[in-house]
């Protein structure tokens, strides 16, 4: 219909003419309330943006002299962290006549990586900065075929 009449009829109706498709032949437009549109558009983001996760980067310092506890207990909370649904930084911190031995670190790191493999893969290899290495280590994507548990025996 042509738009006076399309006008016409929206303002008899107290309601608004929206174009929807402007380059569309011929142009679409809509008879409706345009507040009411805008309003349900923004609590259709607020809600977007309540249930969205924020993903931080949680950093978890070694030593390269770390003991065997110590280290357990940093990598039980980078397990933790992960199942958070966080990234993890993990970090060796050189000082003085440590940094002769990057290896000693790099050792560390691939150890922590292979130990957390089924759980995390490491988005960065180890690289060193200054007198720091480290790598960034994210959850494994789930895949939607688990393995089924066994079958009860049939007959009883």
């Amino acid at each position: 219909m042509p738009p006076p009449q399309a006008l016409a009829i929206a303002k008899q109706k107290g309601l608004d003419l929206v174009e929807i498709s402007p380059t569309a032949v011929p142009p679409v437009c809509r008879i409706m309330d345009f507040g009411k549109y805008q309003y349900q558009e923004q609590k259709r983001a607020r809600e977007a943006r309540r249930h969205q996760k924020v993903i931080e980067v949680k950093e978890i310092k070694f030593r390269p002299k770390v003991d065997e506890h110590d280290y357990q207990f940093k990598k039980k909370h980078i397990e933790r962290f992960l199942d958070d649904g966080d990234k993890v930084k993990a970090t060796i911190f050189f000082r003085g006549r440590e940094m002769a031995h990057p290896e000693i670190g790099r050792r560390i790191l691939e150890r922590l990586v292979g130990e957390l493999a089924e759980v995390a893969i490491a988005e960065t290899m180890p690289r060193m900065e200054g007198n720091q290495m480290h790598t960034i280590l994210t959850r494994r994507p789930q895949t939607g075929g688990r393995a089924k548990p066994a079958a009860a025996p049939a007959g009883r």
